[in-house]
């Protein structure tokens, strides 16, 4: 059953989204993560135009993460303060992801920036979830045990401190 989306200006398979959409929110519960990463390069893979996609998956993004704020909730494992902070930044950067995306469709290289860029981000991401898993598997095939903390590094000499209590992070 083909939908026609105007915004988007193709038609695609009505099932493809509804299957697309299930797998994302499945991982995304299991993972802990907002989802948009996964199903913005599958909307790509579809036909889906890049700046259509990124604007798709934002939505998708809320409506997962909020689902999982209430569920997580339940539990008692949010750290509301620490999501303030990560919610005051992430408004910050969306007002200038915006900006900057405005900027690049009055150019003409929406599509193209869009697209480079997620492979860049998505590669960096993959080689650095590559590299601590295999830290992590030499540490535990040597026999020593996995510190709980890190020790202080530099970070920790900056300025402004937040504790997260819930978190464990101070």
């Amino acid at each position: 059953m083909q939908i026609y989306l105007p915004i988007a200006e193709v038609a695609v398979n009505a099932y493809l989204l509804l299957g697309l959409g299930g797998m994302v929110g499945v991982l995304s519960g299991m993972f802990g993560v907002g989802g948009g990463f996964l199903m913005t390069p599958l909307l790509f893979f579809i036909g889906i135009p890049p700046a259509v996609a990124v604007a798709t998956g934002t939505n998708q993004i809320v409506a997962s993460s909020f689902s999982g704020v209430l569920a997580h909730l339940k539990r008692k494992t949010v750290d509301l303060r620490m999501g303030t902070v990560l919610l005051s930044g992430g408004l910050v950067g969306a007002a200038l992801g915006v900006q900057f995306f405005a900027y690049l469709r009055s150019i003409g290289q929406v599509d193209l920036l869009v697209t480079l860029s997620y492979v860049v981000f998505l590669g960096i991401i993959g080689g650095l979830m590559l590299v601590e898993s295999l830290r992590a598997l030499l540490r535990t095939r040597g026999g020593r045990v996995v510190p709980k903390r890190k020790k202080h590094g530099w970070v920790h000499a900056l300025p402004v401190k937040m504790k997260f209590r819930t978190s464990g992070l101070y």
